[in-house]
């Protein structure tokens, strides 16, 4: 039997993957309906808008990984804080960077979903 933590990482793993080869149907099928994303600028958005850079093609990722999480587990929910490398293109402009996400999973049923992420850029990272 997996615990949370081991649930909730390899959660954070496939969610890593996904965004890495820009798979919205994945990103999609792993979120839940009310998903939010705060942005490294502190931009916010929603599921659909989320989704959408991807779809249109504005977000192209070239290589995203997320490491070095520890989870929190709270039951019905659980908190996951690690570091996500990122290198891709908002746009035709370049968007990489070192960040802390936290991520705010909930169980649906009998599975976990990511109902938040919130990106911070690591100061002096590259």
């Amino acid at each position: 039997m997996t615990t949370t933590a081991d649930q909730v990482l390899d959660l954070g793993r496939r969610w890593a993957e996904a965004e890495a080869a820009g798979d919205a149907i994945a990103l999609d099928a792993m979120t839940t309906p009310d998903f939010i994303l705060v942005g490294p600028l502190g931009f916010v958005l929603d599921k659909q808008q989320w989704l959408d850079r991807y779809r249109g093609g504005d977000l192209v990722t070239r290589s995203a990984d997320w490491h070095d999480a520890s989870v929190r587990d709270y039951g019905a929910a659980a908190v996951a804080i690690g570091i996500h490398n990122l290198r891709a293109e908002y746009q035709g402009r370049p968007t990489e960077g070192r960040f802390r996400v936290t991520q705010i999973f909930v169980r649906d049923g009998e599975r976990w979903a990511l109902a938040g992420v919130q990106l911070s850029p690591i100061a002096g990272a590259r």
